[in-house]
């Protein structure tokens, strides 16, 4: 198809060069002197320019060169072009009956009873196949033109379908995620909750109260962590759903300080009543606290930890960075499968910022976190 394109010829240097046979044909008809029949014919072949916008005045037009002298390159082309048209049936039928009476009367038309049966046999069956011709190829390009708009809008329902399938499968697939973290990990988070709960009443050691005060905060606040996901997952296919509130930079000091590690904060230029940060902005660097205090507390729990939030005038800076563990200090033995920083990748990707983890060259680890933020309209600009 691209190829047909490239090649293409305009529709008006088709019509110009249609007026070259037709003008030849009239020229071949009437040998000079010429008289007004052959002046009807080069008409009938100009107005062929005119043809795609009035099929049927053109055809009309040329129908006096094709009756008073047998002029039929002109008409065979207009004949054509209405079959080829959106017109009623009974418009290409009449103009297929007009051009072969056209072309079977003689002119004059006096001329006819001096002919045999046989002549007339032969020209009434070469009117009708004069005339036939140009309306079946008008009809069969029609045709083609209707079956390929067809085949087109096909293609296109075709995409709409696997579109709207390949929707339909993201969506199940969330809400079977979403089922799997509802009945499974809810499920074992609550236990583990209930359990620490148990134990704070139960125990009498003050240490052992804390420290299940400090499990059934964590179990809790995974349990609503898991609450907003879960409601995330389900809302491509389910109707709305509740609101819940997202961490903002404002939480960082209660996250921080029950990260059970040695970790310190400090946020620099951030004024939430005069500069409000867009919310995703202040999600992705929560969770990138969030993702590197986890590191820490699963391979230096003992080291000390900076955590350091930088609002600028144009971006957000966020610092993570631990100091080298204790020589012969146990690493934190939990699971992991870098899926948090792979995440964090590409949240901050989203936001047109990046992210960097790696280790410094005191034996610490960094991760670093930059986002663009829209700059602060002036005030005093006016």
């Amino acid at each position: 198809m691209d190829t047909l394109r490239r090649w293409s010829v305009p529709a008006w240097a088709v019509d110009l060069a249609l007026v070259v046979p037709a003008l030849a044909d009239a020229l071949l008809n009437f040998p000079p002197p010429r008289d007004w029949h052959f002046w009807v014919s080069a008409a009938a072949a100009v107005v062929l320019v005119v043809r795609r916008r009035w099929p049927r005045t053109v055809l009309l037009l040329t129908l006096p060169g094709l009756f008073a002298g047998s002029a039929l390159v002109a008409p065979m082309i207009a004949v054509y072009t209405v079959a080829r048209s959106e017109r009623p049936a009974w418009q290409k039928q009449l103009a297929l009956g007009l051009v072969a009476v056209g072309s079977f009367l003689p002119w004059p038309i006096t001329s006819l009873p001096r002919e045999t049966l046989s002549d007339i046999t032969q020209h009434l069956i070469y009117a009708v196949m004069l005339a036939a011709g140009p309306v079946v190829l008008g009809l069969l390009v029609r045709t083609r033109e209707d079956l390929s708009a067809r085949v087109a809008e096909l293609a296109e329902l075709r995409d709409v379908e696997r579109m709207l399938y390949a929707k339909t499968v993201v969506a199940e697939e969330r809400a079977r995620i979403a089922r799997e973290m509802h009945d499974v990990v809810s499920h074992q988070a609550g236990l583990i909750a209930v359990q620490a709960g148990a134990l704070q009443v139960t125990t009498k050691d003050p240490q052992t109260r804390e420290t299940a005060a400090t499990l059934r905060g964590l179990a809790v606040a995974t349990l609503e962590e898991l609450r907003s996901m879960i409601l995330v997952l389900r809302a491509a296919g389910a109707g709305p759903t509740e609101l819940v509130p997202q961490p903002r930079l404002a939480d960082l000091p209660r996250l921080v300080g029950a990260a059970e590690v040695a970790a310190t904060l400090r946020i620099e230029g951030h004024d939430p009543a005069a500069r409000p940060l867009p919310e995703p902005v202040e999600r992705a660097a929560y969770r990138t606290v969030q993702e590197a205090l986890t590191n820490v507390r699963k391979h230096a729990p003992d080291a000390a930890t900076e955590v350091r939030v930088q609002v600028e005038a144009d971006c957000l800076r966020v610092s993570v960075c631990n100091a080298a563990p204790r020589v012969g200090a146990a690493a934190g033995s939990l699971p992991g499968g870098h899926h948090g920083l792979i995440g964090l990748r590409e949240r901050a990707g989203l936001l047109g910022g990046r992210i960097t983890a790696q280790a410094t060259t005191a034996g610490g680890f960094e991760v670093a976190l930059w986002l663009p933020l829209p700059r602060q309209a002036d005030p005093q600009a006016a």
